[in-house]
C-alpha cells in the first residue's frame, strides 16, 4: 500500500509499504481525507521534532514514520473484543499517545503525558496512507450525516475546543484572538459556539484577516497598519483590554500583544508550539494581576463536544478547507503550497481516494 513517509528534513516521500493487519481490540480504518499540519510543516523546514530519531517510548518506532494525524476515515475490519463499531462507520481519529504511567498520566492529564506521541509522527501509523490499523481508544465514532471531509477538521478544532476550556471566557466577555491561522480561526469559531459575541483578530496577513472576518470575527486589525493595543483598549472602553486573549502566532509580538490586550486580572491562553520560547514582561503580569495558560493539544472529551457543535450547525467548519489535493501531490501542492502560499490557504486536505 501508499504511505507518506518522512525520512528527514525536506524528505518527504510517497513510499510502498506492507499493509497492516487488524489484531485483537483494534480496527483496521480506510484513511478518507487529512489534513496538513503547520507541525508537518515545521518537521518538513527543519527536520525531527515530534517525529522521533530514536525509538519512541510509546510506539517503539523511529524514522521514517507515516505522516498524517488530523483524518477521518472508514471501518474497514473490526478486530475481536471490539464493540461499537462495524465495517463501513464514519470515524475520526484522536491520534495522542501517552504511556499512562508518568505523573502526568496518573493525574489523568494524558495530554500533557511526559513521553507523549502522536499517530502520524511516531509510528508506522499514519493517515497519509491507504489503510491504518488502530487500537479502539483511538477510533472517534462519526455521525452518519457528517461528510467525511469535515470529520478531518475535528482534530484541529478540537485543539481549539481545549485551548477556550482552558480559559475562564463567559458569555458577555470580549476575547482576543493573536493570529488567525488554522487554530487562530478555528478558536474563533469554537468561541462563537460558546456564545463569544464579541472577538477581536490581529494578524499580519491581508488574506488572513478576510478569513477571520468571514468566520465572524467583531473587529480585525492589522498590526502594520495599526496600534493595536491602542486599538484594543478603544474598543473595550473603561476595562481597558479584553478578558481573554489567546496567542496563536509563536512569536514574541504575539505574545507582547496577547498579554498587553487583556485587562485587570485578564487572562492569556498560549496555543502555540515555541520553537525559540519568548520573554514574558513580568510587570505587566504583576502590576495587572494578569493570568497566562497552556493549553496542550486536546482531552477526549473535546472531540465529542466538536463533533456535537458541527452536527447542531453550531460550528459550519466547512470553509477551512481551501485546496483538496491526491496523496502524491502532497509535498509540490501540500507541504509547499502551505509554506510558499500561506495566505492563500488554511486548510489543505488530501483526498486518500483520488
Amino acid at each position: 500500500m501508499r504511505a507518506v513517509r518522512f525520512h528527514g528534513k525536506e524528505d518527504v516521500r510517497v513510499d510502498e509499504v506492507e499493509e497492516p493487519v487488524c489484531g485483537v481490540g483494534q480496527i483496521k480504518i480506510r484513511p478518507a481525507f487529512v489534513g496538513i499540519c503547520g507541525s508537518d510543516l515545521h518537521e518538513y523546514l527543519h527536520g525531527p521534532f515530534a517525529v522521533p530519531t530514536t525509538p519512541h517510548k510509546v510506539t517503539s518506532d523511529q524514522l521514517p514514520t507515516t505522516l498524517g494525524h488530523e483524518f477521518s476515515g472508514t471501518v474497514e475490519e473490526v478486530g475481536e473484543e471490539v464493540t461499537g463499531f462495524k465495517v463501513g462507520d464514519k470515524v475520526a481519529v484522536n491520534p495522542s499517545l501517552s504511556d499512562g504511567t508518568c505523573g502526568s498520566c496518573q493525574m489523568g492529564r494524558y495530554n500533557s503525558c511526559y513521553s507523549i506521541g502522536f499517530i502520524g509522527y511516531s509510528s508506522k501509523a499514519g493517515g497519509l496512507s491507504d489503510h491504518i490499523v488502530l487500537d479502539k481508544k483511538h477510533v472517534v465514532l462519526l455521525p452518519d450525516s457528517m461528510p467525511l471531509d469535515i470529520g478531518a477538521l475535528v482534530e484541529p478544532l478540537s485543539v481549539a475546543w481545549h485551548a477556550v476550556n482552558r480559559s475562564p471566557v463567559k458569555k458577555g466577555d470580549t476575547a482576543l484572538i493573536v493570529g488567525a491561522g488554522p487554530i487562530g480561526l478555528a478558536i474563533l469559531q469554537v468561541l462563537k459556539a460558546q456564545g463569544i459575541e464579541r472577538i477581536l483578530v490581529v494578524e499580519v496577513s491581508k488574506e488572513r484577516l478576510k478569513f477571520a472576518h468571514e468566520f465572524g470575527a467583531t473587529k480585525v486589525l492589522n498590526p502594520n497598519e495599526v496600534d493595536t493595543l491602542a486599538e484594543i483598549r478603544e474598543f473595550t472602553g473603561d476595562v481597558r483590554g479584553v478578558a481573554v486573549s489567546f496567542e496563536c502566532t509563536g512569536v514574541q509580538a504575539g505574545m507582547d500583544t496577547a498579554i498587553g490586550g487583556t485587562r485587570v486580572r485578564g487572562t492569556t491562553v498560549t496555543v502555540s508550539l515555541w520553537g525559540k520560547p519568548p520573554v514574558i514582561n513580568a510587570m505587566a503580569l504583576v502590576h495587572g494581576e494578569r493570568h497566562i495558560a497552556g493549553a496542550a493539544v486536546y482531552e477526549p472529551e473535546d472531540f465529542q463536544a466538536v463533533i456535537d457543535a458541527i452536527s447542531s450547525g453550531k460550528i459550519t467548519p466547512r470553509p477551512m478547507i481551501t485546496s483538496k489535493i491526491p496523496m502524491q501531490d502532497v509535498v509540490d501542492r501540500g507541504i509547499k503550497a502551505l509554506i510558499c502560499e500561506k495566505e492563500s490557504h488554511v486548510k489543505i486536505l488530501v483526498d486518500i481516494s483520488a
